[in-house]
């Protein structure tokens, strides 16, 4: 194995796909990832402070573990510097559960939940406390506090709906509270048996409906975009693509109108929408139902005159909703391609909530 400069950091020098493909998960000293769709990938390791990594003989072996504390020594590596350590190597074994954790975490921030692609979302409750179980048995791992060993923040919010779910008559629902239950009482968080909330969403609040513009809409100008799901938080929009649907309308003023499709499972209420088509450009907020009505300025930041509308070439409009990164189509349906694949014939190291939804008839 090698240890390589990276980032002012050692790290193992495993190559991994950039988010949204990965998977990371971090313990005391280090951060661990993984491509979640290359299951035989080498993880990715890198030491954010080697001294605080209790766990390195469980992953290296005694010698190893030697081996690496003496190679880094507290010493910050120069650029493109690479250390031979001959004769250690990555339990893949022990980092099985860990993986496992990471792709739980993975889960909750970049499943493709999708009405309109036919990807059944995923209970939030099970999956979290999956997790927190999960998490519980690694503390080994979690020798100190880092930001993926925290428990409580997992299970608190959904004391009640665990409580509701226990009642569904599933046994492998109800093995999985009772261990919350077990849990819960050993972080201090109260488990209200007589909770009556609803748990599960067997839809979504609302899709982007009839495309906006379009023959006899008496917009100036329509079309769609797609959301870019690192730009935005988890949980919020259907993951399919071409859900930003906007129009050009000459009202008071010349003003654009962007509907956006939702999953139902929280609210966009505030998330920024930026349009720009050449020098003419749009700045305006979601509300609650996914809209947002805003005018449009050209390039001296004046409000754009219909006839200046009418003249313009709208061809080349996009519209970002929430921060502007790169992510390229391709990927999001690489994702697609992976939770489908999960939810056709649930692997292993499935979730239960990932199994519910398999089962279910979506």
């Amino acid at each position: 194995m090698k240890l390589v400069a990276d980032a002012g950091l050692w790290s193992t020098g495993a190559t991994v796909e950039p988010a949204p493909l990965v998977a990371v998960l971090e313990v005391s000293g280090a951060v661990l990832a993984w491509t979640v769709d290359e299951p035989d990938r080498a993880a990715g390791i890198t030491f954010t402070d080697p001294t605080r990594a209790d766990w390195l003989w469980r992953v290296f072996g005694e010698a190893g573990h030697t081996a690496v504390a003496a190679a880094v020594d507290g010493r910050s590596p120069d650029p493109a510097q690479t250390v031979d350590l001959t004769g250690v190597s990555v339990s893949s074994d022990a980092l099985r559960p860990l993986r496992r954790l990471a792709l739980g975490h993975w889960l909750r921030r970049w499943w493709p939940a999708s009405e309109r692609d036919g990807i059944a979302a995923l209970d939030t409750a099970l999956l979290d406390a999956e997790i927190a179980v999960l998490t519980a048995a690694a503390q080994d791992f979690f020798t100190d506090d880092t930001f993926d060993s925290e428990v409580t923040s997992l299970l608190a919010p959904h004391a009640a709906a665990l409580a509701a779910h226990a009642r569904d008559g599933d046994p492998r629902v109800a093995d999985l509270v009772e261990r919350c239950g077990d849990l819960a009482d050993d972080v201090g968080i109260a488990m209200d048996a007589d909770a009556v909330s609803a748990t599960r969403r067997d839809d979504y609040a609302l899709a982007a409906g009839p495309r906006a513009g379009g023959a006899g809409s008496g917009a100036i100008a329509s079309g769609v975009d797609s959301v870019n799901w690192a730009g935005v938080p988890p949980g919020i929009f259907d993951a399919a693509e071409q859900t930003v649907e906007w129009r050009i309308e000459a009202r008071s003023s010349v003003e654009s109108v962007v509907r956006v499709a939702l999953s139902g499972l929280g609210s966009p209420n505030g998330i920024a929408v930026n349009l720009s088509s050449g020098t003419v450009t749009g700045t305006g907020v979601l509300d609650a139902d996914g809209r947002a009505t805003f005018p449009i300025v050209d390039a001296q930041h004046r409000p754009l005159t219909e006839t200046a509308a009418w003249g313009h070439d709208w061809q080349d409009t996009t519209v970002v909703v929430g921060a502007r990164v790169d992510e390229s189509p391709q990927t999001r349906e690489r994702i697609r391609t992976f939770a489908r694949a999960r939810l056709s014939a649930p692997p292993g190291d499935a979730f239960l909530a990932e199994i519910l939804a398999a089962e279910s008839d979506y």
